[in-house]
Parts: C-alpha cells; sequence; structure tokens
C-alpha cells in the first residue's frame, strides 16, 4: 500500500437501494458482506453501508460559496477531467443532485469542480476537482463564507 486507504461506515435504509447505487451507478466493486452491512470499493476506499434505518436522517446545511453544503457528507476528489464524466454518469442515472455540478471559488485559490448527490438513504456524497492539484489545501488567507 503506497497510500493509506481510507474507510467510513454510514447507515442505509435498504442494502439493495445502496447496491443498486454505490455499485450500479457509481461502479464500485462489491467485496464482503452480510445480511447487515456491504462493503464497496470506492476507487480504492473502503464504504461500508450498514443497515440502520433509525440513523438516516436529514442533513443540516451550512453556507460555503453561497451554497447550502450538506454539513455531514463524503466523497472523492478526483482529476479534473474525471469530474465530467463522473457528472454525467450521476446525470444519465437520474441520480438526485443536492447541488448541481458548478465551479466553486472560480479564479481563486482552490478553484474547483464540485457536486453534492444524495445515495437512496439520504447520505450526501460530494465529487470535486480542483484545477490545480496542489490546490487542494490552498488557502488565501481569509475565511469563506
Amino acid at each position: 500500500m503506497t497510500r493509506p486507504r481510507f474507510h467510513l461506515a454510514f447507515p442505509v435504509h435498504d442494502l439493495e437501494a445502496a447496491r443498486s447505487f454505490y455499485a450500479g451507478v457509481l461502479g464500485c466493486r462489491t467485496g464482503r458482506e452480510s445480511a447487515s452491512w456491504i462493503d464497496f470499493d470506492l476507487m480504492g476506499h473502503q464504504v461500508v453501508a450498514h443497515l440502520a434505518p433509525e440513523e438516516c436522517a436529514s442533513v443540516r446545511a451550512g453556507a460555503v460559496d453561497g451554497q447550502a453544503i450538506p454539513v455531514r457528507h463524503f466523497g472523492l476528489i478526483v482529476d479534473w477531467d474525471m469530474f465530467d464524466a463522473l457528472a454525467a454518469r450521476l446525470q444519465d442515472a437520474g441520480a438526485r443532485f443536492i447541488i448541481e455540478p458548478y465551479v466553486r471559488f472560480a479564479g481563486k485559490p482552490g478553484e474547483q469542480k464540485t457536486l453534492f448527490v444524495a445515495d437512496p438513504s439520504g447520505n450526501a456524497l460530494e465529487f470535486k476537482a480542483f484545477r490545480e492539484d496542489d490546490m487542494v489545501f490552498e488557502t488565501d488567507g481569509r475565511m469563506f463564507a
């Protein structure tokens, strides 16, 4: 392993709906599973859907760059060119966008393409791409709103 892999467990209300979204729409390979959870390979990272309908709740939002961003979310940073293909794949699958694809912080440090989509249980996922990879943690010295 050259880079540590991320692991995240999250609640879902229906494992088969989760399988349809993560394996079908996002193209994640499945790993181990039981009657109460499924491992998914999200581009080399292990995300695990756990059957816990009582834990699935609406997500609060906070303001970022004039958008209501879900406070609880997870996702990936992908290549600039890969982002458009992923966005098209989600659109073609009829995914429920929380925030449609757009460019955030245009012309500023940290310029990025971003989108937010909900899985069938309401978990928010963000996929983003930075114009310049070294800008992931770049700041212009002020707080963003």
